[in-house]
This record gives structure tokens, C-alpha cells and sequence, in this order.
């Protein structure tokens, strides 16, 4: 990744076409537009320079494409029609605050199946050649899941997504277009007639700080700078376990007692109650995505930071109780069903059941830190993930993490699951019980188990035999094992609600008219319009959904 933009000592600049808020993609991407525009603008953000890129820089780089080439060479055949298909079943808009949501969703599967791929691929970005098949549903055809894989891996994963973007704000820092600012918290939006016009806010002490780790919230001066144009790009709640809970919807149970944090400290959503403040209005706020596969980080880097299973098809998932989830709650089906079903039960984890020969096909983890060979552009290393054995990550949090038990039978593996969760009783023959029937399923060609089904006509898709889908196989096959067990738990992650904009990335207020000067882009703006997924998300679509409002706010504020 490019070096990082210098900081500054201080915002002395009083006056710029733009001000930015927030290093993450959406600002740097809406900086870059700024920048090819010939547009003078201050970058602003309170967190150390070593958090430039934000957290698309922590993940795992898949983006959202419609009938690419990656796609049609592996035989998928999808189109807009059938995007437009899935995304509108999974968003399932059925509010009046949804009018620009569903414009922005029109707006961005345009994009996604229009030039949003030869854009990046100008700009350097590549993409891993096997496609990914991620919120695969499992209801009718109008329901939610995606029809087909449209899950790419950035070649390079999220570092690989943000670079792009880093260099053009890098130049821009070179020839006097950009003045960047570390260590820059704005604490208020300034108005003058009902119009934002600059920024006020606190200048942090230096921190030395390492990517994602806390940093001091000491103040050591203040700050003020003016421009007529003003984005909110600053990120959602995900790392505000209060807010994330003060703002959970009933449809998803009651919140959890204990999550993990699949983000930093620092996204904590104050600048959208800063943003309101200012005449924004915020919208879909109880509309969230959070995971249930989180796995406690052996190695963390902020508090309770967790890392997310992308899992395969073929684990058995259990209640904390030892209760298998019901069809079509399988490992990649639906992320959001599984989460509401999961808090009726009253606990706060569950669990995998799988087999080494699966753990060694089919759990990646999310995360570019996770993925040295793709993060890496490491062919040799990445030559690995076919051969025998899990990759390294994965192999070290079966050894380090405090979530796996490995066993060699299944009576010791659920003792080792019930060491681990004392104070929930597991229904030991239950699990023993389904463990048996699903081996005696598998040994017939034909069955009535849906996720055996569902496992082998993943097979059929040659990216998913491949790399991602273990063949079918008893679980109780010696062969097979050892066995192990996973502890899952809530991981907090992203916003699908924010401030509502326009189709130019324009805040609006609560009479539904622009806030002058105001802009919104990335999760601040749930991704655009103020919930451009609706309910729920098909994966691959948050990183895209920052490139494509910054993009938009970046020329809108240009040309405004």
C-alpha cells in the first residue's frame, strides 16, 4: 500500500472548495473526484494517519459485480434483470423513508452491471478468477439470497482496494490540491442560514497508535475551517456496542448481553448525531448487519475484536442448546435470519460441527490481515489453499483460539463444547443424534436433508468444487477428522441506515428539501440514500457502496 498522507500540525487553512470528514474509502474516494475536478480540499480525520483507508483497509476486498467476465469464464451466467431481482427481495423496502434508498439501489446495480468494473480496473485493481457465492438465501426466487456468485476478491484484498484511491490523495497532498489533518475531530458542523459552511472541532494529542488500536481522546487545541461544500464520511456504530444496542430492532430479538466488534473503537456514529444536529436527517437506523459466525481474535488488535467464518455450506450449525438451525439457516445462506432466529433462543452463541477435511476447504476468514496470500499477491502462497491442509490463519485459530475444541470422537467433542459453555446445558444425545442421521444421509445418493442438498448442488458450481466446497463426506469418518467445534458469537459490523441524501449525495432535512453545503457518503449514508440495502445486504455490496457514493458525492460537490 502507498506510503501514508502526511499529517499536519494543524487545520490553518480557513477556506477550500471541500472539506472531507472521515480517511475511510468513501472520503478518499470523493477526494480523488474532488481532486481530477481541479478543487482545493482539507481531509480531515481523528484518528492517527496510520487508520488512512478506514475499514475498507481491514477487509477482505469482495465487491458486488453483475455478469462479469470473472463470471461468464467460470459459466455464471447473471445479468441486471436477475440482480435487480435479488437485490429488490433481500431489501424488501416497505417504508416511506425508503423513496431514495431504492433509487440509489436502482442507481448503483446500473453501476455494478455497467462500467463499475472497467472504472477500478483503469485505476490498476485485479480480481481473484474464482467468484464467490455468499447470502446463497435458500426461499423462492423473489426472496432474499444471491441467484449466483457475484462475490470478487480484490486481488490484493481491502489494502488492494484503497490504494487506488490513497494515490491520487497522495498526489493531491504533493501539489498543494489536498491539506490532510490527522488528529482532527470535528465536534460540530457550522451553519449560516440554514447552510453548513465549515467545521468546527478538537485537535488530539500525536499518537503513535497502530492501525485499529485505541488511540488517547486527550485535546490539546481546537480548530476551525470553512468551505462551502461539507461530506459526512465518518462511518457507522458498529464499534458503540451501546448504540448498536440502543438502536436494535424487535425483529431481530432482544440485543445480545456480550458481541464481539468486527470494527475498531473508533466507529462509534458520533458524527451522525453531529450531522442531525446541523439539519440532517437520519433514517432506517434500526436497520443493521451484524454477523453470527464471530470468533474472539486470538491475536486482537481492539477491544473485543472479533473475526468473522466465511463459512462453506457443509458445517452442522447448533443452538447453544445443542439444537440444529432450521432449513434454510446453513452456514452463507442468510446472515440476518439466522441472527433473529439465534436471539429467540435467548443465548448468546452457537455452534459448528464440522470435520477437518472441511475446515481445510471451507473457512475463509474475513479480514486482509487473515488472507496473507491474496493481501499479499503471494501466488505460491495462495497455490496452498488447494493442496492439503487448512490455510495458516485458519490452522491458528484452530490452535490459539479460545473458541475451537478438537476432538477424535463426538462424545469428547461436545464435553469439550460443554467446557466451554458451562452455564448452558447441551443436549448431548440431540447432538449425537443429528450428527448420525446426516452421516446416514450422506451415505445415499438421494435425500430428504436440505443442506445435503444444498452442499452438493454447490459442487455443480466449478468455483465452489474448486476451492470452497468439500466433498460430501460422513462426519464420523475417521478418515475425515479429527472432529471440531466452533463457538460462534454476535460481531457487530456495519449501518444499513443513515443520513438520507439525494441521487447527488445532497443531506436532507426532515421537510425532505437539501441542507445547503451538506453531503453524505459510505455507511454514514447507510451506503447511500440513507439505506441502500434496506433490510438486508447480498455481500460484496458495502465496499462498493463507498465507492460508488463517494464517487458520486466527489462529483457533486465539483460541480456544485
Amino acid at each position: 500500500m502507498p506510503a501514508a498522507v502526511p499529517p499536519d500540525s494543524s487545520a490553518d487553512r480557513t477556506e477550500a472548495d471541500a472539506i472531507v470528514i472521515g480517511s475511510g474509502l468513501a472520503g478518499l474516494v470523493a477526494a480523488a473526484e474532488l481532486i481530477d475536478a481541479g478543487k482545493r480540499v482539507i481531509l480531515l480525520e481523528q484518528e492517527p494517519e496510520s487508520n488512512l483507508g478506514g475499514q475498507a483497509h481491514w477487509s477482505f476486498g469482495g465487491l458486488f459485480l453483475v455478469d462479469s467476465p470473472e463470471q461468464r469464464h467460470l459459466g455464471v451466467r447473471d445479468s441486471l434483470e436477475l440482480a435487480t431481482q435479488d437485490w429488490f427481495g433481500a431489501a424488501a423496502f416497505d417504508r416511506p423513508e425508503d423513496h431514495w434508498p431504492k433509487r440509489w439501489a436502482e442507481a448503483y446495480l446500473d453501476f455494478a452491471a455497467g462500467e463499475k468494473r472497467a472504472w477500478l480496473h483503469e485505476q490498476g485493481m485485479r480480481f481473484f478468477p474464482v467468484v464467490g457465492w455468499a447470502e446463497r438465501g435458500g426461499y423462492g426466487a423473489i426472496g432474499h439470497g444471491n441467484s449466483v456468485p457475484r462475490f470478487h476478491i480484490t486481488w490484493g484484498t481491502g489494502p488492494g482496494v484503497v490504494a487506488p484511491f490513497v494515490r491520487r490523495v497522495n498526489a493531491g497532498v504533493e501539489d498543494g490540491s489536498v491539506s490532510a489533518h490527522f488528529r482532527h475531530r470535528v465536534d460540530e458542523l457550522l451553519t449560516e442560514d440554514g447552510a453548513v459552511v465549515g467545521v468546527r472541532g478538537s485537535v488530539l494529542a500525536p499518537s503513535h497508535a497502530e492501525r485499529g488500536a485505541p488511540s488517547t481522546r486527550e485535546v490539546v487545541g481546537e480548530f476551525s475551517c470553512r468551505a462551502p461544500a461539507v461530506l459526512v464520511a465518518s462511518g457507522g456504530i458498529g464499534g458503540n456496542h451501546d448504540l448498536v444496542r440502543e438502536q436494535w430492532p424487535a425483529r431481530l430479538g432482544t440485543p445480545p448481553t456480550t458481541m464481539l466488534s468486527g470494527v475498531p473503537a473508533h466507529v462509534d456514529g458520533r458524527m451522525l448525531a453531529i450531522s442531525e444536529r446541523a439539519g440532517g436527517r437520519l433514517i432506517n437506523g434500526d436497520r443493521m448487519w451484524h454477523y453470527v459466525e464471530g470468533i474472539t481474535n486470538w491475536d486482537p488488535i481492539w477491544p473485543q475484536h472479533g473475526i468473522r467464518i466465511l463459512p462453506g455450506p457443509s458445517s452442522l450449525w447448533f443452538d447453544a442448546t445443542g439444537k440444529r438451525l432450521p432449513v434454510p439457516l446453513f452456514p452463507g445462506f442468510d446472515t440476518l435470519g439466522t441472527l433473529a432466529h439465534l436471539r429467540a433462543t435467548g443465548h448468546d452463541h452457537s455452534w459448528f460441527v464440522l470435520t477437518q477435511r472441511i475446515i481445510e476447504k471451507e473457512f475463509a476468514l474475513s479480514g486482509s490481515e487473515q488472507n496473507p496470500d491474496l493481501t499479499g499477491k503471494d501466488l505460491g502462497l495462495l497455490a496452498k489453499r488447494i493442496g492439503p491442509g487448512a490455510p495458516g490463519p485458519v490452522e491458528a485459530f484452530k490452535q490459539h483460539g479460545a473458541d475451537f475444541v478438537v476432538a477424535d470422537t463426538l462424545t469428547e467433542l461436545v464435553a469439550g463444547m460443554q467446557e466451554l459453555s458451562p452455564e448452558t446445558p447441551i443436549d448431548v444425545a440431540n447432538v449425537i443424534a443429528e450428527v448420525e442421521a446426516r452421516d446416514r444421509e450422506i451415505d445415499n445418493p438421494f435425500t430428504k436433508d436440505l443442506q445435503i442438498t444444498a452442499l452438493r448442488g454447490a459442487r455443480s458450481y466449478r468455483g465452489d468444487k474448486l476451492i470452497r466446497v468439500a466433498a460430501p463426506h460422513r462426519l464420523l469418518d475417521p478418515k475425515a477428522g479429527p472432529l471440531i467445534a466452533v463457538k460462534l458469537h454476535v460481531l457487530t459490523r456495519k449501518s444499513l441506515g443513515g443520513l438520507e441524501t439525494d441521487l447527488a449525495s445532497r443531506v436532507l432535512g426532515p421537510d425532505g428539501n437539501p441542507v445547503p453545503g451538506l453531503y453524505a457518503a459510505g455507511e454514514a449514508a447507510g451506503f447511500g440514500g440513507g439505506g441502500i440495502h434496506g433490510y438486508r445486504a447480498l455481500e460484496g455490496t458495502f465496499l462498493g457502496g463507498c465507492l460508488f457514493s463517494g464517487r458520486t458525492a466527489g462529483r457533486a460537490m465539483a460541480g456544485a
